[in-house]
């Protein structure tokens, strides 16, 4: 697999991340610590982070996982790099004293059906116990912090309507993904208790369903599915009618909107993170998947353990107007997304685009 910096697409992404965010401005001189570091928006944001530097940003890098040889592989471009550091951590276990950093991105979680439904009580454990280690570390070190939650917290949506942070919708407690959907709960309920017991800066962004190419290759979700299948310019397999209807964003967009929160939020800002350009029907992602593919959409129904971890939701759509309200905005509309993330799969598979 061929490294995703080497891809112009890859890297324009990058640009427009920098151009929009400015991280220097307010992140210059910091050492900031990404937990959940080797994944889908870890990936990207570490990538971000680092590209500042080229500008002079001095940006420092505490890169948080639970798996070397994946850091290793991820982050191979950056192992002579004095500003980059990987730490090999379990989130469920206190963070050593000389582990110190101004920011903290939360993003620790394990995020696809399988997991769900395979590690129900390591899904729980990773968000809650990491949750606290995190916010015990932040805490000591007078440190700001970005929550990662989901859009999986508002549950199934009862009118259609988009959530706004203050509403929720239907839950289903009966199944072992709900252990994701309260843990994340939870976690917000500790970031708030956090802050008000022991005063820290604790900001949470609630991301819809993100996607882009730094995606973990055995990611079981649906949409992680149909643009791997893109990429390798095969048929697009839908495990339902398709007719689910949510939110997604490309994961340039999310990190970008993470850095907004970071830089214009304030203490305690809760935030979704979501485009309406993005808002989109499973079977439309599936179709626009194979489009881009030249290929095609194909039904097969998930064994039973994959089925257990799937989510119940059949709306869940996030109005992302606070955050808008701070100056941030999508860039990428929905079609474009998935063009951008197959074409630089396919670069790191050494394949050719169409």
């Amino acid at each position: 697999m061929k490294n995703r910096l080497l891809s112009s697409v890859y890297r324009e992404d990058l640009e427009r991340v920098l151009a929009d965010a400015a991280p220097a401005s307010f992140l210059g001189g910091k050492t900031v610590l990404v937990t959940g570091a080797t994944g889908l928006v870890g990936t990207f944001l570490v990538d971000t982070l680092l590209a500042a530097n080229r500008c002079g940003a001095d940006i420092r890098v505490v890169a948080v996982g639970r798996n070397r040889a994946r850091a290793e592989e991820r982050f191979a471009a950056y192992a002579d790099d004095p500003r980059f550091r990987f730490l090999a951590h379990d989130v469920r276990e206190p963070f050593a004293p000389d582990v110190l950093f101004d920011v903290a991105i939360g993003g620790a979680s394990l995020t696809h059906p399988v997991a769900y439904a395979q590690r129900p009580l390591e899904t729980i454990l990773v968000n809650v116990d990491g949750t606290r280690n995190l916010l015990d570390a932040a805490a000591a070190r007078r440190a700001t912090v970005v929550f990662l939650s989901s859009v999986e917290i508002y549950g199934n949506s009862r009118d259609g309507r988009a959530f706004r942070e203050k509403d929720t919708g239907a839950l289903d407690l009966s199944t072992a993904r709900s252990g994701y959907t309260e843990s994340k709960r939870v976690s917000e309920a500790i970031c708030r208790a956090y802050e008000a017991e022991r005063g820290i800066d604790v900001r949470i962004a609630r991301l819809c369903r993100v996607f882009g190419p730094t995606m973990l290759r055995n990611d079981t979700k649906a949409s992680s599915q149909f643009l791997l299948k893109a990429a390798a310019g095969e048929d697009i397999v839908l495990k339902s009618a398709g007719e689910q209807f949510f939110s997604y964003l490309h994961v340039s967009d999310c990190v970008s909107a993470i850095l907004a929160l970071l830089a214009k939020g304030t203490p305690g800002l809760v935030c979704n993170a979501a485009s309406p350009d993005c808002d989109v029907r499973l079977r439309q992602f599936a179709e626009i998947a194979a489009e881009t593919a030249g290929t095609r959409v194909v039904f097969d129904l998930p064994p039973e353990t994959e089925r257990r971890g799937y989510s119940i939701a059949s709306t869940a759509l996030l109005d992302a107007s606070r955050l808008r309200a701070l100056g941030w905005t999508p860039r990428l509309g929905f079609r474009e997304a998935v063009r951008r993330t197959v074409e630089v799969l396919r670069s790191e598979n050494g394949r050719s685009s169409r």
